[in-house]
């Protein structure tokens, strides 16, 4: 072993080290304040914009005996998820960070952050101030919440892709949500630890130093006859008409009048029962928000709630052949390295459909499985990735089908692994369908006279993302 050798070993084992005593001694908070905290008039400039959405409303001069921070970041937290924690640990991030550098999404929106935080940014960047460029390169961005709230930030940062103002800030994960499976995906855990107040200060740490990974995101868009009210959840929004891809013929008929709608999902979208068990909680919470105090309320409720929609026992038609989603569904799909169409049947057993990006589901389950190599080469699957530009697409059959797919017992049943999706419904005797993206339910209404189609589709922009691992 040579000399440059052995240096760059011994340097590797001393990062490996910092990292794996910084966990174990903590970190200082005076070293961490160091780290992350921006120069007083540029927050503050950040922070009048973005109050008075206005990227000229701030008026400070240049300091330029300011130093940039090595790693600075900026936090939103949804204060009203983890239950009585939300509030506490708003405090908490404000004293370890700055108030400036805290956005309560229930008064500041990303969105504004984007187009009036960042811009103002970019404006003192513009105008020469080398502090402003090297915060606007180095700047990273935790997302403190559920999969709702972190969906909701990487939507709004995805933006700036689209309007090529690079480099897109990466985001970390602080998990306040039930089931926190994009968090459980990038190494930031499930839920806090019981002793989350140390654990939110070495959460900060590691989101100034963990490595740069990607995942891709999957727009929705769906076509239904115009007249039908469609109640839109808050990641669905309606668009203007659209076009099907015409190399696919349809099997129905297409209304004259069309409504449109869209909205991009990280981790699933799912049709059937399981959606509509989501629909219920979804409504309950809503009228009776003090049932929901916590994560293991929820559990609670939703597994309540599995039981009443019919999931288990309760026939959801007269005619239990008519319970398979085959009855109303026609589904299409492109696979990686193939443009053309292809349809897939659906067995008549399948209640619930579901086409997942990540590897973890409802609180951390891996329904699709660890496959073996002779079974993935049968089938032509490949080894799922969350950058991979595929979807994995599974089916359950009922209640206790669902259980044992989600105690990990037995694996869901494999329909296909697609890189765009094409769904087609037709009413008869179901008069709705009820769907859900990363746990955001919506009904949908079915015509028996016109088709509705769903199309998914990969986001040309992928999101980026910290690995919270420890090493």
């Amino acid at each position: 072993m040579d000399n440059s050798t052995r240096l760059r070993d011994q340097l590797n084992l001393g990062i490996r080290m910092e990292s794996i005593m910084s966990n174990w001694i903590g970190i200082p908070k005076d070293e961490l304040k160091k780290k992350i905290i921006m120069p007083t008039y540029i927050r503050l400039a950040m922070y009048q914009a973005m109050e008075s959405k206005d990227i000229d409303a701030p008026n400070y001069r240049f300091e330029s005996s300011e130093e940039s921070p090595e790693s600075p970041l900026v936090v939103f937290i949804n204060s009203r998820s983890g239950g009585r924690q939300g509030p506490e640990l708003k405090e908490i991030l404000q004293n370890l960070m700055s108030e400036e550098q805290v956005f309560d999404l229930s008064t500041m929106k990303p969105h504004e952050f984007v187009q009036y935080g960042l811009g103002c940014l970019e404006k003192f960047a513009g105008l020469g101030d080398q502090c402003a460029i090297d915060i606007r390169e180095k700047l990273r961005v935790v997302a403190a919440g559920g999969d709702g709230t972190v969906g909701w930030l990487l939507g709004c940062l995805g933006e700036l892709s689209k309007q090529g103002r690079e480099p897109v800030p990466p985001t970390s994960i602080i998990p306040l949500g039930t089931g926190n499976d994009l968090s459980r995906s990038f190494g930031w855990g499930g839920s806090l630890t019981f002793k989350w107040k140390s654990a939110v200060k070495r959460s900060l740490y590691r989101a100034t130093n963990g490595p740069i990974c990607r995942l891709d995101s999957w727009k929705l868009r769906i076509l239904m006859p115009a007249g039908e009210e469609l109640e839109t959840p808050h990641a669905l929004k309606p668009t203007e008409e659209f076009l099907l891809d015409q190399d696919l013929e349809i099997g129905g008929e297409l209304a004259e009048k069309v409504s449109c709608y869209e909205g991009v999902f990280y981790n699933y979208c799912s049709i059937g029962m399981d959606a509509q068990v989501a629909y219920g909680f979804h409504n309950l919470r809503n009228e009776k928000p003090f049932l929901a105090q916590g994560p293991i309320a929820n559990k609670i409720i939703y597994s309540g709630y599995s039981c009443k929609q019919g999931w288990f026992l309760t026939p959801c038609i007269a005619d239990p052949s008519l319970r398979g989603l085959n009855n109303i569904l026609r589904m299409h799909i492109k696979t990686l390295n193939c443009s053309d169409w292809k349809q897939v049947p659906l067995p008549s057993s399948i209640r619930a459909l579901v086409a997942l990006n990540l590897q973890n589901y409802a609180s951390g389950r891996n329904p699709w499985g660890n496959l073996k190599p002779d079974y993935m080469e049968k089938k032509g699957f490949v080894e799922p990735h969350v950058d991979d530009g595929l979807l994995e697409v599974f089916g359950l059959k009922q209640g206790w089908h669902a259980s044992f797919v989600m105690g990990e017992l037995i694996q869901a049943k494999h329909i296909a692994q697609a890189s765009e999706i094409r769904f087609e419904f037709r009413g008869g005797q179901w008069k709705e369908c009820f769907m859900q993206m990363d746990g955001e339910p919506w009904k949908l209404p079915m015509s028996m006279d016109y088709s509705s189609f769903v199309e998914i589709r990969r986001v040309p922009f992928q999101s980026v993302m910290i690995n919270g691992e420890q090493i």
